[in-house]
């Protein structure tokens, strides 16, 4: 039976490569775009290369979404495999800043609203589609700047990179990672957090190292994983990230 996927955030980045090289796997690619003038845009770039994905509106505001994108899923396709929460924004635009004495309430909760409160919601309401999966998989993109491990750690090498609002909603997602993994362990469904690298994207800036067309990878193996992979953890492609 086919596999549907559903990800947010899919019309540019690591959204869009994302999408592209799971759908080239024979996986039914269903793109999340707040912007379905955009979303449109990245499914005829795909659909121009013979790459057959489908479009919702998916925005992290928007309290209804949820449902608007449950209501899509189970009349079109009945069911769903993998859910990738990609979307997430950085509203100050730096990831290196010290701001936690600064930052403005209204940046804490707008970030926190797209990085972690809409996920719960959209998780929470797609839920049961992916548990009639044979194998469904939740993956949440968070970063290593999330691990409090390598923040607090001497010498640490993601030291600079302290932008709070950011960091922080993306420490609160591996928790709500961790607490789901642990409730559906005797099912056949895995949640897993997932940190793509420093990508070139908006977010990441063009100083990152690693080319939007590399920053599918660890999506992609978490979204695959097979039935004896883990689930609970945060990962880099291989590699276990310390929480």
């Amino acid at each position: 039976m086919e596999k549907i996927a559903f990800i947010t955030g899919a019309n540019r980045g690591i959204g869009f490569e994302t999408a592209k090289r799971l759908a080239e796997t024979g996986i039914q690619v269903i793109l999340g775009s707040r912007d379905l003038d955009k979303g449109k845009k990245a499914l005829n770039e795909l659909s121009s290369n013979g790459i057959n994905v489908d479009l919702v509106k998916y925005d992290a505001f928007d309290q209804d979404a949820p449902q608007k994108v449950y209501d899509f899923i189970s009349e079109k396709y009945k069911k769903l495999d993998i859910l990738i929460n990609n979307a997430g924004v950085l509203l100050t635009g730096n990831l290196f800043v010290t701001n936690c004495s600064t930052v403005s309430d209204k940046d804490i909760k707008d970030t926190f609203q797209t990085n972690f409160f809409s996920v719960i919601s959209l998780t929470q309401k797609l839920l049961p589609l992916i548990k009639k999966s044979d194998a469904g998989r939740i993956v949440n993109v968070s970063t290593i700047l999330s691990s409090l491990t390598l923040h607090s750690s001497k010498d640490s090498p993601i030291s600079p990179a302290k932008e709070f609002a950011y960091n922080a909603s993306k420490t609160a997602l591996n928790a709500f990672t961790i607490h789901l993994a642990l409730e559906l362990k005797d099912t056949k469904i895995k949640v897993n957090s997932g940190h793509p690298g420093w990508v070139k994207t908006e977010l990441g800036g063009p100083n990152a190292p690693v080319e939007v067309e590399d920053s599918y990878k660890t999506s992609i193996r978490l979204a695959t994983l097979p039935e004896d992979g883990p689930s609970g953890g945060l990962f880099h492609e291989d590699d276990i990230i310390p929480w």
